[in-house]
């Protein structure tokens, strides 16, 4: 039909990291070429395509939907992380596995807009996209790699001035594609930004059951960031741009065997989540050129948001659940277990175009538990997943790692 199609987009990112070690004492030599613990990087000392999407936006009066696929790692990575699938048939996880985004909704020509949406969204919570060109860094800090990347659902956009946005959730869940109980999760998010784009402020919150099968457990989580760009000379010689942004979330679940941050009664433990992330960044020669630098803090007593390395430890068992046999040997992730993590980060970035990036990274990030692979890999003791497991072999866990990615990312 004439006219359907108002604005067209398609997106492509490559997401490459080669070489991982420099030396054997900083850098681990897994047997299994697996990275764990992630959910921007898969594999380890090789090239790989971790995500690939194209699609669109479609607009046809007031009507509007927007729909990008997802190729590559990302798309067994990031779904391994939702059990919800699991709850009831037809293996949502492969049903919606090869989609990143995909909604329709009406538009309102009410104040400076309102959207009205339903299906698969982007995620709000943790600061960074889904989609590797779009951020400052790749190995994302602990705050945006635990918690969510995308919701489902229905959600309200309100545009009541030129600096606000106003949008209420009523989606399934926490990083989720069906529901873990019986109650939808609802929460929404606050945006400002001053006129001249120098500062952003946003605050994502959320409630919600997503302990699967103990739906007497309650989730909060209040998510806020914000961004400024204190120097901007778009004509300088060297330095053309510098900005910030700090991140800080407060969660907690209390009910079903957990007391949010009150620990003292043994029986039920304290689980909550607490973190903060900082980034600092500087574009050079013309904005072709940036520098950034930054790190963050977690602690999580529970796990009931951290990724599960060799798969998790599911108060529904199931033999299909590809998150329990990433583990013959699961993680635990019971009330009262503990978890604290930091990392930090520096990248140079090079942009010889407007839609192509070159970026290397250094990464270094510590737990206080073994949690990151080490030498031995996490998958057998060949490093095959067709070998028998010898009776003594357990996953090679340890408390830090270091790495260096080589990305290289290109939108159209």
């Amino acid at each position: 039909m004439k006219g359907l199609i108002k604005r067209g987009k398609m997106e492509v990112t490559a997401e490459i990291h080669p070489f991982s070690p420099l030396t054997s004492i900083l850098f681990h030599q897994f047997y299994d070429n697996t990275v764990v613990g992630s959910t921007a990087l898969a594999r380890h000392n090789e090239v790989q395509l971790a995500a690939l999407h194209f699609g669109g936006d479609f607009s046809y009066h007031h009507t509007r939907a927007r729909i990008m696929t997802q190729f590559g790692t990302r798309s067994t990575v990031v779904p391994r992380n939702d059990f919800s699938p699991y709850r009831g048939q037809y293996d949502l996880a492969n049903v919606y596995r090869y989609l990143s985004e995909a909604y329709a909704g009406f538009h309102i020509d009410k104040w400076y807009g309102i959207n009205i949406d339903a299906g698969m969204f982007m995620s709000y919570i943790g600061l960074n996209s889904y989609y590797q060109a779009e951020n400052w860094e790749y190995q994302a800090s602990f705050t945006s790699d635990n918690t969510p990347w995308y919701f489902t659902g229905i959600r309200v956009q309100l545009y009541p001035t030129k600096n606000w946005k106003i949008e209420p959730w009523i989606i399934n869940g926490w990083q989720s594609y069906g529901k873990y109980n019986k109650m939808p999760g609802l929460g929404g998010s606050i945006t400002w930004m001053s006129s001249n784009s120098k500062m952003k402020v946003v605050t994502n919150n959320y409630y919600g059951t997503d302990a699967a099968g103990i739906p007497d457990r309650k989730r909060v989580h209040s998510d806020n960031s914000f961004l400024m760009r204190y120097y901007n000379k778009p004509n300088a010689k060297v330095i053309t741009k510098m900005a910030f942004s700090l991140t800080s979330d407060i969660g907690w679940e209390k009910g079903g065997g957990v007391n949010g941050f009150d620990d003292s009664d043994a029986a039920t433990p304290a689980q909550y989540f607490l973190s903060t992330m900082l980034y600092h960044r500087v574009w050079f020669a013309q904005n072709k050129l940036a520098w950034t630098i930054g790190g963050g803090w977690m602690k999580n007593p529970g796990r009931y948001l951290v990724l599960y390395p060799t798969g998790q430890a599911s108060p529904l068992p199931n033999p299909s659940n590809p998150t329990q046999t990433a583990g013959a040997f699961p993680f635990s992730a019971n009330p009262g277990d503990a978890f604290a993590g930091w990392d930090c980060y520096t990248n140079i970035e090079v942009m010889p175009a407007q839609n192509a990036t070159f970026r290397i990274e250094f990464v270094h990030r510590e737990a206080n538990v073994p949690y990151f692979a080490g030498r031995g890999g996490v998958t057998s003791q060949t490093g095959l997943s067709t070998t028998p497991l010898d009776p003594s072999w357990r996953p090679d866990l340890v408390t830090s790692e270091n790495r260096i990615v080589l990305a290289l990312l290109v939108r159209f």
